[in-house]
């Protein structure tokens, strides 16, 4: 298995996820899979890696941050974008996969409770379309090795957003180090970095630095 970028995953032993079908505002059907606790603390929804490298809902970042948040209690939705496994439609190179990124926060934002903290999450090219999403039901953005460059700045709707917004970025990312980073959300309201030590772009042997970094994240909200 492959991911963003041509990385190679190792399949985890995760926690048993359900099955289920998103809906998007153009009239895909998305494939998805979700973790539902009965009185979950926080929901999680995850984005994956570039679906023309490799990326889908089983990339390594995604399963580990499913099963991380979802052992810990969690509700967590993950999706393939469109035209990835069995998710309807064509890659549409970032325009039509923000209406997935929005299915996903309808789905899991009627999941449950309506008072419960809902996170969206999303690793590179999910991270970035995760930006797109400004959703008012949404509690804050959890982004981890965004490049900042899949779709235009100004489709960046949630820059100027108050809520909480935490990029975690591998200390040595081939596509947008810390330093470049920092440059580019200079100006973003409530955005922090978090430099992730040793890592590289696929986070090979490094997710259990994010598995610590968003539970900081998810405790401070």
């Amino acid at each position: 298995m492959t991911d963003d970028f041509g990385a190679t995953s190792t399949p985890m032993a995760a926690t048993t996820p359900t099955p289920t079908t998103l809906t998007t505002a153009d009239g895909l059907s998305l494939e998805a899979q979700w973790a539902l606790p009965t009185e979950p603390r926080t929901k999680v929804v995850i984005a994956h890696p570039h679906p023309q490298h490799g990326g889908n809902m089983h990339s390594l970042v995604v399963s580990t941050l499913f099963t991380h948040l979802s052992d810990a209690g969690c509700a967590v939705l993950r999706f393939n974008f469109r035209g990835v496994g069995g998710s309807e439609g064509e890659h549409d190179f970032g325009e039509g996969e923000q209406l997935d990124v929005r299915a996903a926060v309808a789905a899991m934002t009627e999941a449950g409770d309506a008072e419960c903290p809902l996170v969206l999450a999303g690793w590179s090219f999910g991270a970035d379309l995760a930006l797109t999403c400004d959703a008012p039901e949404l509690t804050g953005w959890f982004l981890v090795a965004p490049p900042l460059r899949v779709v235009n700045a100004d489709r960046f709707k949630a820059a100027p957003d108050p809520r909480p917004k935490w990029l975690a970025v591998p200390e040595r990312d081939q596509f947008n180090p810390p330093d470049q980073a920092r440059s580019t959300v200079a100006d973003w309201a409530n955005t922090e970095i978090h430099p992730i030590g040793g890592a590289d772009h696929f986070l090979v042997g490094r997710t259990d630095k994010l598995n610590t970094l968003i539970d900081e994240f998810l405790a401070g909200l």
